[in-house]
């Protein structure tokens, strides 16, 4: 069961919570979806062209979304928030220009801010940003799994397990490799999981990469 189902989406209610906030008409619901696509499109795409980095690693952790009826309220989580701020003294306004224009909102306010996170490498986004990058500069996905997992301790994380999918090294049939260090009690609705699946585009094909990270137990 810990495999055929969404972690986050398997624990909401309970240790996980809803990344959007907001109510809708049935008749208006899909089109208030595509728009937060839109927002978290829009600024990925964004921090991804104004940051440079030798990793790669843009730092987005995730982006919570609240809407009322005359305002939308978006909240960066960002592991390395002085990468946007530094390059871009006005970084924050820019985007807030970027995400207006995409969405053509003229009767709405729109809000944007940034939260550090704290122990960036304890976030399953951030160390798969981390694993792509190592990738896409044909380092050995061996060991971009063992310096992921070596940064995921540093950051107290009780368990960690990783999972990469497809060509992997240019082989020409695709496969699966994972790797796990410590506990990951996919089955338990009280671990606190965190999970992302990523994708990255290499020279030789398009990879999946899965990273499960056991923070707690209620």
């Amino acid at each position: 069961m810990g495999q055929k189902i969404n972690p986050l989406g398997f624990r909401l209610g309970t240790t996980q919570g809803h990344y959007s906030f907001w109510f809708a008409q049935p008749k208006i619901y899909y089109e208030s979806l595509q728009e937060d696509q839109k927002i978290r499109n829009c600024i990925k795409n964004y921090v991804q062209k104004n940051t440079r980095t030798s990793s790669g690693v843009i730092g987005i952790a995730r982006i919570k979304i609240q809407k009322r009826i005359d305002l939308i309220q978006v909240i960066i989580y960002m592991g390395f928030p002085k990468l946007l701020i530094e390059n871009r003294p006005r970084g924050i306004e820019d985007l807030k220009i970027s995400v207006q224009k995409e969405l053509n909102c003229v009767n709405r306010k729109l809000n944007i801010a940034i939260t550090r996170i704290a122990k960036p490498y304890g976030n399953p986004n951030i160390l798969a940003e981390f694993i792509a990058g190592q990738l896409k500069n044909r380092v050995s996905f061996r060991k971009a799994m063992k310096k992921a997992i070596e940064l995921s301790e540093q950051a107290d994380t009780k368990g960690i397990q990783i999972q990469i999918a497809g060509r992997i090294d240019g082989k020409e049939i695709a496969r699966i490799e994972w790797i796990r260090e410590g506990r990951v009690p996919l089955q338990t609705i009280r671990a606190k999981i965190d999970y992302c699946a990523y994708t990255v585009r290499t020279i030789y094909g398009v990879l999946g990469i899965k990273i499960w990270i056991f923070i707690y137990e209620e």
